[in-house]
């Protein structure tokens, strides 16, 4: 499985469009469930005739409650010769007689032919996988099938419990980065974390280790903090968008950190945005970088209960700098983490006002 127009982790564009069963479809409005999206081209090439066979061999996967399919036909006579029927729950048809959405998902080529391809999507509506439909052709559905296999069932329907107001989400940076922001930590080791406080008038850093015990490693790769710097525009930065609506423009902080056990790694509850220096960070993002290799070091937002937050390596906890949180303390082994903070233009400008406020260290 492969990226072509897109990588995994990214949004899938939505669109409008008509299908076989209504003249005005919202694509964004079938979230919540894993999407097979198949752009087949025309029901009549024997490759898409053997590929739609194969999906109705497989007819029950497809539920609407887990998982849908949908179809993406260019071919005016898929719809005038009743070559493909959709059926209802699970397996539904697209008419991009006009190839617009085959554009939009980068499978039109120069030709105008397509580049027959099937996306898997995950409830959010981001790209899970992308499988090329290429021979043996014969392998595309039960390779696709085995993947679907794989994927954890969606929760079932339950009363909501309190929680904070934060941003879980999942395949921020693929398991290659995260493993090499490890690496680049490892070989050049941590210096001592403090924090920033207000005294006098002045945002000073200080070091206390009843209240934190980190180790930081800035990253001075210009290599490796783009690649951060870009999976976070294109992966992180539209779920902000589309849950906040708020829009980041900057990033502060390309840094690795690390809570080691060993130092009974922790910091206690705090919040980021309290000093003159700190005035301009909006959202925090907790991206983790290995998780399941330590024990303890879950996020926790005391004003909304005792859940404790974590996500799965290369995913997020993303949320406001007012909001009181704590990272609780590593227990056994060492949590890898990317720290940055998220603001805006606005905030850049209280960022430039607030710089003589700030205590340079010597």
């Amino acid at each position: 499985m492969r990226a072509t127009a897109f990588s995994v982790g990214q949004p899938a564009p939505w669109f409008h469009c008509r299908t076989q069963l209504r003249e005005r479809f919202c694509f964004d409005t079938i979230a919540g469930r894993y999407v097979v999206l198949c752009f087949f081209g025309s029901a009549a090439d024997p490759v898409s005739t053997k590929v739609l066979e194969d999906i109705q061999a497989h007819r029950p996967r497809f539920d609407d409650d887990q998982i849908c399919f949908f179809g993406v036909s260019v071919d005016p006579e898929d719809e005038k010769l009743k070559r493909v029927e959709s059926s209802i729950p699970g397996i539904r048809f697209i008419w991009d007689f006009d190839r617009s959405v085959s554009k939009l998902y980068g499978t039109l080529q120069p030709d105008g032919s397509i580049r027959q391809m099937t996306y898997v999507l995950d409830p959010a509506l981001r790209v899970l996988a992308i499988v090329p439909i290429k021979t043996p052709i014969d392998n595309h559905v039960p390779s696709l099938m085995r993947f679907l296999d794989r994927l954890p069932a969606t929760a079932a329907p339950h009363a909501a419990t309190p929680h904070a107001p934060v941003l879980v989400v999942p395949r921020i940076f693929e398991p290659s980065l995260c493993k090499a922001l490890i690496s680049y930590y490892d070989e050049r080791g941590g210096e001592e974390s403090g924090f920033m406080t207000e005294q006098s008038g002045k945002t000073v850093h200080i070091t206390d280790h009843n209240h934190k015990r980190r180790r930081d490693c800035v990253i001075e790769d210009e290599v490796l903090a783009k690649a951060c710097e870009s999976r976070i525009a294109s992966r992180l930065l539209p779920e902000l968008h589309k849950a906040f609506q708020f829009n980041a423009t900057r990033m502060e902080r390309y840094l690795v950190a690390c809570y080691n056990s060993e130092e009974g790694g922790h910091f206690r509850p705090h919040r980021d945005n309290t000093t003159k220096g700190t005035a301009h960070r909006r959202f925090a993002v907790s991206l983790f970088l290995n998780s399941g290799e330590y024990e303890g070091g879950f996020l926790h937002f005391p004003e909304y209960g005792k859940v404790y937050y974590n996500a799965p390596t290369g995913g997020a906890v993303v949320f406001s700098c007012s909001l009181l949180h704590e990272a609780t303390s590593v227990t056994q082994g060492r949590r890898y983490m990317f720290l940055p903070f998220l603001y805006d233009d606005a905030a850049g400008v209280i960022r430039e006002q607030n710089l003589s406020f700030i205590e340079r260290q010597p």
